[in-house]
């Protein structure tokens, strides 16, 4: 469809203007001289819009070294021409439509960037782990146990922090040692384990990567035999030797990687507090916690103690006030005590302590 009109037309060449009829055809537009004889014809990505009054349409040829322009002051005109050329776009429609390309697309790629996040990364970080080095796993536990201990120790209580240190509490952490001590043995790990008691009043026990355990002293008082304690222990140390912790911190980076693309903080240091967050929760799934449950059974088990002592303990504390924490975000623990049994080999068992030792070690924190 032809739209036609009258304009302004001046030939840059001198400062004449000159009446002409101006034809908007879907092809091109076309300046006709009162005699119909063709003056110009510019195709529409030709155009360019020049400096002109708000009622007026002034175009030019882009890239042409003359002067010669349009004056277009017929409305009905002016907007056919903006209808069909994008870079005049007096009515902003081209605009508004490129601004909605770019909101699409930014939605897009935020919804790319979360199914990464939710589905991506933790395959991406399951996949990985197992490659990564050992020596790995041992400085990244050295950056989370900073972050860890600034978490738990705001005030930097150093070695009032531990248990274990003072003179009364000594014998407590030399029996506590003595059973660490044979459930490393046992596992057999290419690096060395530090657990440590901490004075933290609930129920709680927790692994970072690289080897690093914390007791909580609330966990030593609720254990009513050596045996328990040592399950869940035996417990944590499945996290490290699964490298859980380590998964879970290539998650965080992977995480902290995304949100910065979104947020532009490329620094890192987001990864180390993803991962210590989610290690402090005991965010860890179903199936990660029964892998878990089954190497402490098995560890048990080759110790000589009882592995059932971890179901014990599990099952008696659940639902308290001071419940442990690896209970209250994990798998029913009816289900998980049935498995434990069921997984428990026939044979006998012995304390992995003596009265007198594990009495020593029930006062690890002064107690």
């Amino acid at each position: 469809m032809t739209t036609v009109g009258t304009a302004v037309y001046f030939d840059g060449k001198t400062s004449a203007r000159h009446d002409v009829r101006v034809e908007v055809t879907p092809a091109a537009l076309r300046v006709l001289s009162p005699e119909g004889a063709v003056v110009a014809e510019w195709g529409y990505d030709e155009i360019e819009p020049l400096s002109s009054p708000d009622h007026v349409l002034r175009i030019g040829k882009r890239n042409n070294p003359s002067l010669e322009r349009l004056e277009v002051h017929d409305p009905q005109l002016a907007t056919a021409i903006d209808d069909l050329s994008v870079p005049v776009d007096r009515s902003g429609l081209t605009e508004r439509r490129g601004r909605r390309k770019v909101i699409g697309w930014s939605i897009a790629a935020t919804a790319s960037l979360f199914m990464m996040a939710v589905f991506g990364v933790p395959e991406i970080a399951n996949r990985l782990a197992p490659f990564m080095p050992y020596g790995f796993d041992r400085k990244l536990g050295e950056a989370v146990d900073a972050q860890v201990r600034g978490s738990l120790d705001p005030r930097g209580g150093g070695g009032e922090f531990e248990c274990g240190n003072a003179d009364a509490e000594k014998p407590g952490r030399a029996a506590f040692d003595k059973m660490v001590g044979q459930l490393a043995r046992a596992a057999g790990l290419p690096f060395q384990l530090r657990v440590v008691v901490i004075r933290k009043s609930d129920a709680n026990a927790f692994a970072l990567p690289g080897g690093y355990i914390y007791v909580h002293q609330g966990l030593v008082q609720k254990s009513e035999r050596p045996d328990e304690l040592a399950g869940v222990i035996a417990h944590e140390i499945g996290h490290v030797a699964n490298r859980d912790g380590t998964r879970s911190a290539l998650q965080a980076a992977g995480l902290s990687f995304l949100f910065g693309m979104l947020l532009g903080d490329f620094v890192g240091g987001g990864a180390v507090i993803l991962a210590t967050n989610a290690i402090l929760k005991n965010s860890y799934s179903r199936d990660v916690e029964a892998d878990a449950d089954a190497y402490a059974v098995k560890l048990m088990a080759k110790v000589g103690g009882d592995p059932r002592a971890l179901g014990t303990i599990l099952q008696r504390i659940v639902g308290t006030h001071s419940g442990v924490r690896i209970l209250l975000d994990h798998p029913e623990t009816k289900d998980r005590v049935t498995a434990i049994n069921l997984m428990t080999p026939p044979g006998p068992v012995r304390p992995l302590l003596d009265p007198k030792e594990w009495a020593a070690l029930r006062r690890v924190c002064g107690q």
